[in-house]
């Protein structure tokens, strides 16, 4: 099953995804999309190296499926954390 890596960003809060080039982005799309376990191994050591460089903290992998170019988390909570809420945003309380 295909993983990438979220984690949050230190300075805002930011959900965030790493690249192929070991940065890390708010697009989901961009995220490298890893399918072979040696290779999810060895970016879980530059992914720690990341959290200890205070770069980004609660980092994880998590399952995907690629659908039509784009990247989908598989569970709701992390499509949530992509996409945004599961509300339109005039039914949420307090919209305007």
């Amino acid at each position: 099953m295909p993983e990438i890596f979220t984690a949050n960003r230190l300075f805002d809060g930011d959900v965030v995804y790493r690249t192929a080039g070991g940065d890390w982005v708010a697009d989901v799309d961009a995220a490298e999309v890893i399918d072979d376990a040696d290779h999810l191994a060895a970016t879980a050591i530059a992914v720690k190296a990341d959290v200890d460089a205070s770069k980004v903290l609660d980092a994880m992998p998590i399952a995907v499926v690629v659908t039509d170019g784009r990247v989908v988390p598989k569970r709701l909570r992390e499509r949530i954390r992509a996409f945004g809420p599961t509300v339109k945003s005039d039914h949420r309380p307090g919209a305007v």
